[in-house]
Formats: C-alpha cells, structure tokens, sequence
C-alpha cells in the first residue's frame, strides 16, 4: 500500500515512538507535527499512559484536544481535563487472573493504574517501574492495590522476558482481561476487548473521522490493533518485530525522529519554521515495508 500525500489523523504512541528515551520530545518532531496541524491534521496520542501521566506532556505540546489514555480504556479530554469515557478492569477478575498467571510461571510482582483524571500508579514490593521519570506509589501489600477502580494491571517477572510472560499470561488468562505488551518490562491486563484500536476509533468518530483518514505511529505489539484499524501503519526502527511485521512502512528510530520524516515527507514543509540550517530535510530511511494485514480492516467496535 503506498501512503497518501497527506492524512487528516495522525496517531501516535508515545514511549519508544514520539518521544526519545529520556521522555521528551524532539524541536524536529514538534515541529514538523505543528505544520501539519497547521496543514488541516489532527494529532491525536493514543498511549498505554493513565490520563494523569500524558497530562503533562499535553500541556507542553499546548494540546487541548482528545487523547487516548489506558491502552484505550481512557479517552481523556484535555481542555477540561476530564475523561468522556472509561473503562474499569474489574478488581476481583484481576486478582483471579493473577492467580491463574502465577500458577504456570510463579510469582510475578504487579502494579496497577487506577481510573480517574487523579488516579495513582500503585506497585507492591518488587515491583520496578519501567519508566523511573513516572510517578508511582509503593504499597505494603498485594490487597493493597484493589483499594480503588483501576484501568489496568502492569506485571513483571524475574526471569522470564516480557514475550514469554505475554505469551503464558495469554494462555493462563482466557477470556478474564486482555494481554498487551507495550514496552520494555511492561506486559499488562485491561479490560476484555479493549485495546487501543477501540480508544481510536471512538476518538476518531468524535471527531468526524475514520480508519481511511489515519495514519498511526508506534512501536510494541499493543500497537498492532491500531495498525490494522488504520489506513496506515508505520513502525518505528526500534519497533518489536512483531510490529514490523503488518506495519506498512518502517521508518527510523524515535532517537533518530521517525516521525517527523514520515510527516516531512507526507506536509511538505513540515520542520521549516525553525528555518532550514536549524532543521534537517526529510532523511533516508523511512522504507516502505510489505503489509500482512488485510486491505480493508474491519473498525473495531467501541467500549
């Protein structure tokens, strides 16, 4: 499939995608998704990050408009600072899930986010956090976690790697919550049925948009729903191989601003209100890829 010359929505993950490794975001990257803002397109974050830990960088960005939060269970409303819906993975269904995974692989240490503009980042002893820049509270004791409605569980392992505990923590789970990997560390359980695909085309209907006007942006296989929602996905350099495989195109790594070569390639000008001796062309690198996915992908429904 070869990419139109512009798309009216452009979706991106954050970690390992928009953003560098040390959680911020590029003068090259900024500036090309201001020209194509500029240029008629809606950007819209579509991220596994609660509502409270995206707030901050949609204020930095001066976004006021939709973000998808929660792997989808949260779309947020940034001007009001408010969630227009949400999901809520049920407490006890979690604490059986965990259950069932550590039965087939052992103890697994659990964090949870929970629901709300306010919600907290809770994780029990042994539990490290994947992105030590995100505010997290550590509590005494695993019961301690289910205190309040939560969005979704984060699980860890002590040896095992995160495509192995995905995979058995797919097959010990079933039915009871779905299995996402969205990072390094990061395997985690949300509500059944609900994935980013399903956050995005809700944000999209909102806006008077659909799957044909959508170009998506990500790197870990949470983001597969979303390539097969959108007319096109690009993978990043960085991107699990998983991803790489049904992406549409791959472009350069995150480090290396990935996106905004796509979007200098697909706005033309995109970058160039820094002035062309601040701001690189459009680079090498942004190769497309043979798609696996069907041509017309069915919409998700929504949650």
């Amino acid at each position: 499939m070869n990419p139109r010359t512009a798309y009216a929505l452009i979706a991106t993950d954050l970690d390992g995608t928009l953003l560098r490794g040390d959680d911020t975001l590029s003068d090259r990257s900024r500036a090309a998704l201001a020209r194509a803002v500029a240029g008629g397109a809606r950007h819209l974050v579509v991220t596994g990050r609660p509502a409270p830990r995206v707030r901050p960088l949609l204020e930095d960005l001066g976004s006021e408009g939709l973000a998808v939060c929660g792997q989808g269970a949260q779309l947020y409303d940034a001007g009001a600072d408010r969630l227009l819906w949400s999901v809520t993975l049920d407490r006890e269904l979690a604490e059986t899930a965990l259950g069932k995974i550590e039965a087939e692989v052992g103890q697994v240490y659990a964090a949870v986010d929970q629901d709300g503009v306010d919600g907290l980042t809770l994780i029990e002893p042994g539990y490290l956090m994947p992105h030590p820049t995100l505010p997290a509270v550590r509590v005494l004791l695993r019961d301690d976690l289910w205190g309040e409605p939560i969005s979704k569980v984060l699980l860890r392992h002590p040896s095992l790697s995160d495509d192995e505990l995905a995979a058995a923590a797919r097959g010990a789970v079933g039915s009871l919550a779905t299995v996402t990997m969205s990072g390094p560390g990061t395997v985690e359980l949300q509500p059944c049925g609900v994935t980013k695909a399903t956050g995005l085309a809700l944000a999209a209907r909102r806006l008077g948009l659909g799957p044909a006007d959508t170009i998506a942006f990500g790197d870990m296989p949470n983001d597969i729903p979303m390539f097969d929602w959108a007319a096109h996905g690009v993978a990043m350099a960085n991107a699990h191989p998983e991803l790489k495989a049904v992406a549409d195109e791959v472009t350069l790594s995150n480090e290396e601003d990935g996106i905004a070569v796509v979007l200098e390639r697909l706005f033309p000008g995109a970058g160039a209100g820094a002035g062309a001796d601040e701001v690189p062309g459009p680079r090498s690198g942004s190769a497309p890829v043979p798609g696996r996915r069907s041509s017309s992908p069915a919409r998700p429904g929504g949650r």
